[in-house]
């Protein structure tokens, strides 16, 4: 299994981070993809990432709920850290909009967003998109983009933590993304489940959030990304195969997207 989502540098697991990997590894996680939300979190990624080479990979990028009044300060720090770390990333995120919490600074997130999806076509590197509350214009946004001709490389990346209508996935799909899928489908009122009959098996990629939106039956724990098994276990009823059909076919589709 790859979880392609996992805060692993949060303080939710200050206190037992090297357990904690560990116990990802003996699990069978082959991968971890580490997401950055804004200049302080660059640090504490990279040195995870660089003690952990060949395990943990790390996204740098600038969270929709972290741009505040500072935002073009804390954008120069980012923006500096990705170039000069390019090499090592497998990924611009997490990046994206979030209208749920605070609506002030829309116009902001809009225009950070449209940074981060330049630069990520730019760099040729995928992006890994936060949207909440934000369907509408994080789809225009990421339309117009498509169609830009100004940039060599495509746009590719995944939607995180995905929970939308059949219609929002096809859109979706149509760009030529992915959807990242967690926690939430085991969720008992979940209706993703309905979703995923338009979406092709080899259009999903597993992720965990974590420590974040832990599978049911862990809900409300702190999540790890061997956790993911329970996801994988619903995704089987779903579609209709095997767990170890749906880990084949997701670590197959994560490593196209972020290590091809």
């Amino acid at each position: 299994m790859i979880d392609t989502h996992i805060h692993i540098d949060e303080e939710a697991y200050a206190a037992d981070r090297e357990e904690v990997i560990a116990r990802q590894r003996k699990a069978g996680v082959e991968a971890m993809i580490v997401p950055g939300v804004n200049a302080q979190s660059i640090d504490g990624i990279l040195d995870i990432c660089h003690r952990h080479k060949g395990h943990c990979f790390p996204a740098l990028g600038f969270h929709p709920q972290d741009v505040k009044e500072d935002w073009q300060e804390q954008w120069a720090i980012i923006e500096k850290a990705i170039r000069e770390y390019r090499n090592e990333l497998v990924a611009i995120g997490e990046i994206g909009l979030d209208y749920y919490w605070d609506t002030t600074f829309k116009e902001a997130q809009r225009e950070v967003f449209q940074r981060q999806l330049d630069l990520a076509q730019e760099l040729d590197l995928p992006i890994m998109i936060h949207n909440r509350d934000a369907t509408e214009d994080t789809l225009k946004i990421l339309k117009l983009q498509i169609a830009d001709c100004r940039f060599a490389h495509p746009l590719r990346g995944v939607m995180h933590c995905f929970n939308g209508s059949k219609e929002v996935a096809k859109q979706i799909l149509d760009m030529g993304l992915y959807l990242g899928i967690g926690g939430v489908l085991t969720f008992k009122n979940c209706k993703l489940f309905e979703t995923l009959e338009v979406v092709p098996l080899d259009r999903i990629v597993l992720e965990t959030d974590g420590p974040y939106l832990a599978p049911t039956p862990h809900r409300g724990e702190r999540n790890e990304s061997r956790l993911m098994i329970f996801v994988v276990q619903r995704l089987a009823e779903i579609y209709g195969t095997t767990p170890e059909e749906i880990i084949a076919q997701t670590t197959k589709n994560a490593k196209k997207l972020f290590f091809a």
